[in-house]
């Protein structure tokens, strides 16, 4: 039971608490660069998802097998980077062959998943933490959730301001910088949230 729980915790501070785009301020380049349609936010963040969990899963053993036993936790951050490129050119061919309007609408973000410092950091943090295997899988799977749902929520804010009226220098740009703040604001609510 108590493992469960800890899962549960895991999941939710990946998910609200914690969530790598609102409170740590990971991956903010496709956050803002992927978020002006619902469907594209959508694809960016159903790609992180996989890209998180199966990065979490090819991280964990290599870490606590091969980089620790031997000294080399120096090389994590390197070896980590190769890992998640090899992931993410794996998932821009799949998209290429499987959902070109999604690959073409992604464009230069699809590949900017190897450099996203929220995939980089979901398996720094599982190392950093000490998480066993499934531990630090429910917190790559649920991390790329939480990006998920922040991507998609700050997605449908934009699309309804396209057809707002506001001052003009808060048009583009600035009042969507507002609006990711506004709802990193109400993400903080989560803050005091503890799982018995």
């Amino acid at each position: 039971m108590e493992n469960i729980t800890s899962l549960l915790s895991i999941a939710l501070g990946a998910v609200l608490i914690n969530n790598f785009i609102l409170s740590q301020f990971l991956g903010i380049c496709p956050f803002m660069g992927v978020s002006k349609k619902i469907e594209t936010a959508l694809g960016m963040g159903m790609a992180v998802i996989f890209v998180m969990g199966v990065a979490s899963a090819v991280n964990w053993p290599i870490n606590n097998f091969i980089l620790v036993p031997n000294g080399l936790g120096f090389m994590q951050t390197v070896t980590f980077i190769l890992v998640i490129a090899s992931l993410v050119q794996f998932v821009e061919m799949f998209l290429q062959k499987a959902m070109p309007s999604l690959y073409e609408a992604l464009g230069v973000y699809l590949p900017l998943i190897t450099t996203n410092c929220a995939v980089l950091g979901v398996t720094l943090q599982n190392a950093q933490k000490g998480y066993n295997f499934g531990e630090a899988l429910t917190y790559g799977i649920f991390g790329g959730i939480g990006f998920l749902v922040a991507i998609v929520l700050f997605a449908s804010v934009r699309e309804r301001m396209e057809f707002a009226k506001s001052p003009k220098c808060f048009e583009g740009f600035p009042l969507a910088l507002v609006a990711a703040s506004l709802i990193a604001l109400a993400f903080m609510g989560f803050s005091g949230l503890k799982v018995w």
